[in-house]
């Protein structure tokens, strides 16, 4: 794996989205990448919690508008990167997402799939996808409302604006607000503390709280994918790419 990085300790294992020259920006390479990381930890009996977190500046600042136009089928490559949804969903351990920086489009999508969020007080939140011209792809239609409620998933959605740490926090996008240099050391202490608990009890009360999401969430992957597929190829699109390649 040359952008994710895995590793583990006493319990608790860290992976890294590490692209920081693009700011974790999500290429295919990525996505395989991490969930190649994701099925290792699946399979790995002695990691009893997770932290997902991102190398540099950012977590992840969603898609990368600068890479060249992907080729191939566009539903396979968009079902690809709601498999990292899926995975953070079906792990057997919970999942902490250490957000700092930037959590944009896909990277914003990734956090909402952890089950829980700290995010440092320099992050930043937006689903920037209606203004390029696009459409959600990784379960926010589903989640969002969940956490934040459906008028405030709405405003997000529509407006696509930037929202600070501190905002989130009060939307409830997240679970706590960290000083940025404490943001590693916290994620990691609350993991250990999962993992110091019974996996298998553990595992269950995941199982149990997401069930009645889950199911839910699986229609709403299908129905974002046909509906990317509807915005991908259109002069809005191709638009609001080359504003950002050029600017």
């Amino acid at each position: 794996m040359r952008t994710v990085e895995l590793a583990v300790d006493d319990g608790v294992a860290l992976v890294w989205l590490n692209r920081p020259d693009r700011l974790n920006a999500v290429a295919p390479e990525l996505v395989d990448d991490l969930l190649t990381a994701l099925a290792t930890v699946a399979d790995d009996g002695s990691v009893r919690a997770v932290v997902l977190a991102g190398r540099g500046r950012a977590f992840c600042a969603g898609h990368d508008l600068k890479a060249p136009e992907p080729e191939g089928d566009s539903r396979a490559r968009l079902e690809r990167l709601q498999d990292v949804t899926r995975a953070l969903r079906a792990l057997p351990q919970p999942v902490i997402a250490a957000v700092h920086g930037y959590a944009i489009g896909a990277g914003a999508e990734f956090a909402l799939g952890c089950d829980l969020v700290l995010a440092s007080d320099d992050a930043v939140f937006a689903f920037p996808e209606t203004g390029l011209g696009l459409s959600v792809t990784g379960a926010a239609s589903r989640l969002l409302p969940l956490l934040v409620g459906p008028l405030r998933a709405k405003e997000l959605l529509l407006f696509g604006e930037r929202i600070d740490a501190q905002t989130a926090e009060g939307m409830g996008l997240v679970n706590a607000l960290v000083a940025r240099d404490d943001l590693l050391e916290r994620a990691v202490s609350w993991a250990k503390r999962i993992a110091d608990r019974p996996s298998t009890a553990v595992t269950l009360a995941k199982r149990a709280l997401d069930r009645g999401i889950d199911s839910a969430v699986d229609a709403a992957l299908e129905l974002e994918v046909s509906h990317a597929l509807l915005t991908e190829h259109t002069p809005e699109v191709a638009q609001a790419t080359e504003r950002f390649r050029t600017g």
